[in-house]
């Protein structure tokens, strides 16, 4: 059954698989091909293993990221080759999303929660800049929590909080949506209302009425 928009006055959006198409698999793959065989019991969307989570929560710089990662491979290969493996897993922006949550933002307080790194949001927008002459998303959203500049990430309970303070939300008055089962536990236990996003049925197009 669709989601009534009248039913909130706050909408926090996920980033990627939500607004943004991805496929994590595109980056394993690039990786493996590249001699990194086990990089998929590193990264997944699931579980991270510490390295990712530090860099997404911006504890450690993309040089360190990038660094760390190299010294994994037996023949080290170049940091742009290692930037543009990692930043394969990017698909898609498609323009009817952002033509949505532009006129979402006119009816109701949208923000954008997202568990990211600079590297990842560094190509998009300046593909958002090259082919649809948009600098950023901010002009899509109230405002941006991006991990790696909050130094905070999902599920922790934190970055919820930040959001609903730091903006005087009432859970019960925001939806919250997000492809991932354990963020939307993590916000449900706060008192925001969820929705999770199945991205292999629907799109955010499809779930309101």
């Amino acid at each position: 059954m669709p989601l009534n928009l009248n039913n909130y006055k706050n909408i926090i959006f996920d980033f990627g698989g939500v607004i943004i198409n991805i496929d994590y698999k595109l980056t394993a793959a690039a990786f493996q091909n590249m001699g990194l065989s086990n990089f998929d019991e590193l990264f997944s969307k699931a579980k991270q293993n510490q390295l990712f989570d530090l860099y997404e929560k911006g504890l450690i710089t993309s040089h360190e990221f990038r660094t760390e990662l190299r010294s994994a491979f037996n023949m080290k290969p170049t940091a742009e080759l290692v930037t543009n493996a990692w930043n394969a897993m990017l698909l898609d922006l498609p323009r009817e999303r952002l033509d949505f949550l532009e006129k979402l933002k006119s009816t109701h307080r949208t923000f954008l929660l997202s568990n990211t790194n600079e590297l990842h949001i560094d190509a998009i927008f300046h593909a958002l800049e090259k082919d649809m002459a948009i600098p950023d998303l901010s002009v899509y959203f109230e405002k941006m929590y991006l991990s790696y500049k909050v130094k905070m990430r999902k599920p922790d309970a934190e970055i919820f909080q930040l959001v609903l303070r730091e903006n005087r939300l009432q859970a019960k008055e925001t939806l919250f949506i997000d492809d991932s089962p354990q963020h939307i536990e993590a916000a449900k236990r706060l008192g925001i209302q969820t929705y999770l996003l199945d991205v292999e049925k629907e799109s955010i197009l499809d779930i309101f009425s």
